[in-house]
């Protein structure tokens, strides 16, 4: 996920935190170095951020806000089944595997890996950027279940949120294994797990002999 060019100052630097970040990760990244990759000087820096924290903090928002427009407009939307949207949002996930790893893994799950535990509002601005994108395929997990009759004890926000583990799983894998092979292939597992979970329920209320 590429940021779109910059003008301000603040702008530059919260670019830069994306493409540093991901390719460094949050505590080898530098204000230094963040300024020189955002072409401003120290002061600049200082002027509109308080510390490295809060820049990390405007940066997950800002991705937040701008991954949100990139998926707003994605083309999963467009199925008028709400199961094939959900496995056509896997598919667009897997679709823009593309680059090098830091092009395709995500800043907020790079961050809260290393900031969990030190850093407590990265960690509430990351968890607020994950789960804010899981629930925004609640709905259509939910009217899935509707339109199928499909009663469990898992919930449209469980599910929602088991695709961000297995995608922010998949980032580590790739990480780890200097490619996006491994990625692709959680990512088919994540589909298969979502076609089986809705089949499996359809099943079981077929032999048990409840109406659909």
């Amino acid at each position: 996920m590429q940021a779109r060019p910059a003008t301000g100052a603040r702008e530059r630097l919260l670019d830069a935190a994306f493409r540093l970040i991901r390719e460094k990760g949050y505590s080898a990244t530098t204000v230094d170095e963040l300024c020189q990759a955002a072409g401003v000087t120290k002061g600049a820096f200082f002027h509109h951020f308080d510390s490295k924290e809060a820049l990390g903090v405007a940066a997950a928002e800002h991705w937040t806000q701008t991954t949100g427009e990139l998926f707003a407009q994605a083309p999963y939307h467009a199925p008028a089944d709400p199961l094939d949207r959900v496995l056509a949002y896997v598919d667009f996930r897997k679709a823009i595997l593309e680059g090098e790893i830091p092009e395709f893994t995500c800043l907020v799950g790079t961050i809260v890996q290393e900031a969990y535990g030190s850093h407590p509002a990265l960690r509430e601005a990351c968890a607020a950027s994950i789960t804010g994108h899981a629930a925004t395929l609640e709905a259509d997990i939910a009217q899935a279940m509707r339109e199928r009759g499909i009663v469990a004890e898992w919930t449209p926000k469980s599910l929602a949120l088991h695709t961000q583990a297995v995608i922010q799983g998949a980032f580590i894998l790739a990480k780890a294994t200097g490619g996006a092979a491994v990625a692709v292939d959680s990512l088919d597992h994540l589909r298969r797990y979502i076609e089986l979970l809705f089949a499996d329920s359809a099943e079981i209320r077929r032999r048990e002999g409840v109406p659909s």
